[in-house]
């Protein structure tokens, strides 16, 4: 009678490297102390960066702590951070609403593929601040014309993402509802959209990241009230690290908004194991 191998001998095991095995909460933290330590060697230490041109910890700590009591104690920065996160929200709803449409479009139909998904394309390779003052100019000064900067800003993903998610459903899903008879609407309701929503929300988080960058630009160039004013201002007065600590709490909102959609992306596509949003974990 022969010795049959050991099993352990015979499989594949993938070793997780150390690194690897450090939990994420720690590799975050010791990843910004070493930042932060660099930071301020090369500013308040050895003095090898100008303050004018990027500040120190502890003077960015200071701004940081005025910010945070100012929108504490219901100041003029909390009504700008309110501003702001009403053109963010507007503006991420009309880039879903119009970016979704327009890929349903193109996913869906001949024509949009062949006559609509070029002009997409087309404007997209523009360079989209420039439209700013065009907006301005129709819209006025108010939120509405940073509410359709952002927007336009962030609709691009959301029509790729749309079509490539239609896409994704296998020739052999489709054949199977074809024999069944359902109903052009009926596959797209009941097969394409349920397939195409990892790749639906993968845009989403991406609009979700354009968007603020949209919000922010149109109040730095078109004025307003809102934080990318706060900005502008505090930037012409050589207040740099009133600047840092403004775009700090404006990363804030905007990671709020991107782990908004990572949840919801983590409820609605729970099935789909292989597609499980970055940080929602």
């Amino acid at each position: 009678m022969t010795d049959t191998p050991d099993s352990r001998d015979t499989v594949w095991i993938e070793h997780e490297a150390l690194i690897d095995r450090v939990p994420r909460w720690v590799a975050m933290l010791a990843l910004a102390v070493v930042v932060v330590a660099i930071w301020d060697l090369a500013t308040a230490r050895m003095g090898w960066v100008s303050p004018i041109i990027l500040p120190s910890p502890g003077e960015t700590l200071e701004d940081l702590i005025f910010v945070g009591k100012n929108l504490l104690t219901g100041g003029y920065m909390l009504e700008a951070l309110w501003t702001t996160t009403r053109t963010v929200f507007w503006a991420f709803l009309l880039a879903t609403g119009i970016g979704f449409s327009l890929g349903v479009l193109v996913g869906e139909t001949k024509f949009g593929e062949r006559a609509v998904m070029p002009y997409l394309v087309a404007i997209d390779t523009m360079p989209k601040v420039a439209f700013a003052p065009l907006f301005i100019a129709w819209l006025g000064f108010d939120i509405a014309s940073k509410v359709a900067l952002a927007a336009f800003i962030a609709t691009f993903p959301i029509v790729v993402s749309t079509a490539a998610g239609l896409y994704s459903a296998s020739e052999n899903e489709r054949m199977l509802f074809k024999a069944m008879g359902a109903s052009r609407l009926q596959t797209l309701m009941r097969l394409k959209l349920p397939n195409g929503l990892p790749h639906i929300f993968t845009g989403l988080k991406i609009a979700a990241v354009g968007v603020m960058a949209g919000a922010i630009t149109g109040e730095f160039l078109g004025g307003g009230r809102g934080f990318g004013a706060l900005i502008r201002q505090s930037a012409s007065q050589m207040d740099t690290p009133r600047v840092f600590a403004l775009i700090l709490y404006l990363s804030l909102l905007g990671l709020a908004l991107f782990f908004t959609v990572a949840w919801l992306q983590k409820r609605l596509v729970f099935w789909n194991k292989a597609n499980q949003p970055i940080g929602a974990a």
